[in-house]
């Protein structure tokens, strides 16, 4: 007979996998409902922003979009002002943006949208310091996790090594997996009986290069810098990016599909950057000091994994995050995409308790949602460079393709259009948005103005392109209080 206190105590106990962005905030979430939740990573987590072995891409940029920032305030109240207070940056979107599209510059129109800029060590050490203070959260860091406990109907714990040696068994109701792209869940679930999950690739050969340097005296409220690449030149698309982040540095990412990869020599860094299709970030970091080594990463595979689609799904375990599907970086929707799942999780937590039969299954359905919409707006644009290897689209999308293109062309120079593709890209809307007759006719009719010429720096922000003292003028660049 199963000892009666053991039961009770599992009745209110979750375990989350994973101690990264995804795993603290289901952590905060879960710990309204359960008298106990524990945390277990692999890593010793530092105790300040720093990084961790288990998240290499914390070198690249991260870009928080709105959409992530407002669901991480709304499970941790306070913590924009936390991050503002810790450094990062709120930036408007696209006033504080100097962005270079497929279709064109951007202009810096008022605030429709924003970001949180900083490093993703400062991101994840203000969310999982908040976490691990509540008394109801506890941390068992430095510890593997070895499997999944019970069967195809049920996960009743997981089982763990810890730093010692020594395995135990960690009974819960729940059991959360956010561990991330190396999460091993498919194999577990296919342990338990509970059948194979359908996953999906599309891999554009992708290859990251960044390097940190000291940001320019005069710099403090400089725009985030982005040239992006155009899918539909049959070239390697290339990319460069200047994230403004704390303590007065430029976090500067570069990348490039296959066959237009950047490389790890320092020595070719800046050439990369002036060679994708406007040289202006690396205009840029010829002013600035290189405070670190090239860091590469090529882990930039597109992978979805389809869990909501098993027919037998048990009870008792969820899966979230990069554990469910990963994306091109480029894009910066991984970390939004997981608040919002967190989201989904809160709210079944609160309409029916996770002891309510079919509520594992319910979160992972609503889980599933901002993954897609995400999913959707990155492979639709990897898929198309040379190379990339994944589903090519039917042909009955030329149409929405066409579309699209028109749409991005139309949002360099149209300001309703230029805001509801803001609301899709920071995952504030849905894509269906795009289609609201008001935009369609926006569309249809074009821009309004002229395409820029150059990027839309001003006066001010231009000297630091310039060799000299920087006493010329942008003179195609609007400023961005002009509307």
């Amino acid at each position: 007979m199963a000892d009666p206190s053991k039961t009770e105590r599992a009745a209110r106990h979750a375990v989350v996998i994973g101690g990264g962005l995804a795993g603290m905030l289901a952590a905060a979430a879960l710990a309204e409902h359960m008298d106990a939740v524990t945390v277990v990573d692999r890593d010793v987590l530092p105790s300040g922003p720093e990084p961790r072995k288990g998240l290499p891409q914390a070198h690249h940029a991260h870009l928080l979009w709105s959409g992530g920032a407002r669901a991480i305030e709304e499970l941790l109240p306070g913590t924009t002002a936390r991050w503002l207070a810790a450094g990062a940056r709120r930036i408007p979107l696209p006033t504080g943006l100097v962005s270079m599209s497929a279709s064109g510059w951007f202009r810096r129109w008022p605030e429709m949208q924003f970001l949180i800029a900083c490093s993703r060590d400062l991101l994840d050490w203000v969310v999982r310091r908040e976490v691990l203070a509540c008394d109801h959260v506890r941390m068992l860091d430095g510890t593997e996790l070895l499997g999944l406990d019970g069967d195809a109907g049920r996960v009743t714990g997981v089982r763990i090594r810890t730093a010692a040696g020594e395995t135990a068994t960690l009974d819960a109701a729940l059991v959360v997996d956010a561990s991330g792209r190396g999460s091993r869940a498919p194999r577990w679930l296919q342990d338990l009986g509970a059948g194979e999950v359908r996953e999906e690739e599309v891999d554009s050969g992708l290859a990251y290069a960044s390097r940190i340097f000291r940001a320019p005296a005069g710099t403090e409220d400089f725009p985030v810098v982005n040239v992006q690449s155009d899918p539909r030149v049959p070239v390697p698309g290339q990319t460069a990016t200047i994230i403004p982040v704390e303590g007065g540095r430029w976090l500067v990412t570069l990348s490039g599909t296959r066959g237009g990869q950047p490389t790890g020599d320092a020595a070719e860094f800046e050439a990369f950057a002036r060679q994708v299709r406007d040289p202006v970030v690396g205009e840029l970091i010829a002013h600035a000091k290189p405070l670190t080594d090239v860091v590469m990463s090529r882990s930039t595979v597109n992978r979805r994994r389809y869990f909501e689609e098993l027919k037998s799904w048990p009870e008792g375990f969820v899966a979230l995050g990069d554990a469910v599907a990963t994306y091109n970086p480029v894009y910066g929707h991984g970390m939004s995409v997981a608040a919002q799942g967190v989201l989904a999780l809160r709210a079944q937590l609160r309409s029916h308790g996770a002891a309510r039969p079919g509520f594992a299954r319910r979160v992972q359905r609503a889980v599933a949602r901002p993954v897609a919409t995400a999913w959707d707006l990155a492979v639709g644009q990897d898929i198309l460079y040379p190379g990339a290897v994944g589903s090519r689209p039917p042909a009955s999308s030329a149409l929405l393709r066409r579309y699209m293109d028109r749409l991005m062309l139309t949002a360099t120079g149209r300001p309703i259009v230029t805001r509801t593709l803001f609301d899709v890209m920071t995952l504030s809307a849905p894509p269906q948005a795009l289609l609201r007759p008001e935009v369609v006719l926006a569309v249809a009719r074009g821009p309004q103005r002229p395409p820029l010429e150059g990027p839309p720096l001003t006066g001010g922000e231009l000297r630091f392109t310039e060799p000299t003292d920087g006493s010329a003028e942008h003179t195609d660049a609007e400023t961005p209080a002009e509307a």
